[in-house]
């Protein structure tokens, strides 16, 4: 009978941790105790049965003393070759107060910004620098009284358009 995986990731994922487990002289009951979760989850997760969330994750990287970055980039969450927002990538998986779909939602809208500046930046360097140092440097306040009457203006109808029969 085959077995389902989950798919590939999440199967080398498994595979990774047992290695890093297995490395660290742990048994798979010492491992899923330090990390907070059931016995039976963890070794799913190590025969690529389950995908883990971020946080569980986080747990089972620190109960290994290895890098969550890693694991991540392991799970599929982070991209290995974008080191440059890790940083934000990883405040955001850490957050306790996120769910893991509004991590995910996060994350994704992340990653779309960065691609998207990618594109701007290698179409055009010199005017999308330009241009970000432009709107870095506006304010999103009104600057000066007519902008400040049109959004006042946007707010009441205007009157003197309507006729009477």
């Amino acid at each position: 009978m085959a077995k389902s995986k989950v798919g590939k990731t999440v199967g080398s994922l498994g595979e990774y941790l047992k290695e890093q487990r297995v490395s660290a002289s742990m048994s798979l009951r010492q491992l899923a105790e330090q990390a907070g979760v059931s016995n039976p989850y963890l070794s799913q997760i190590e025969r690529g049965l389950r995908k883990p969330s971020a946080e569980v994750l986080q747990q089972i990287a620190k109960a290994l003393r290895i890098s969550a970055e890693q694991v991540y980039v392991r799970a599929g969450i982070l991209s290995p070759h974008e080191h440059t927002g890790g940083s934000v990538e990883l405040a955001i998986l850490g957050d306790t107060q996120l769910t893991e779909r509004q991590k995910r939602s996060l994350l994704d809208v992340y990653q779309s910004f960065l691609a998207l500046n990618g594109r701007a930046v290698a179409a055009e360097p010199t005017e999308a620098a330009g241009n970000a140092a432009d709107a870095a440097a506006t304010p999103d306040t009104p600057d000066s009284a007519d902008d400040a009457d049109d959004a006042d203006s946007a707010d009441t109808p205007d009157v003197t358009d309507t006729k009477e029969n």
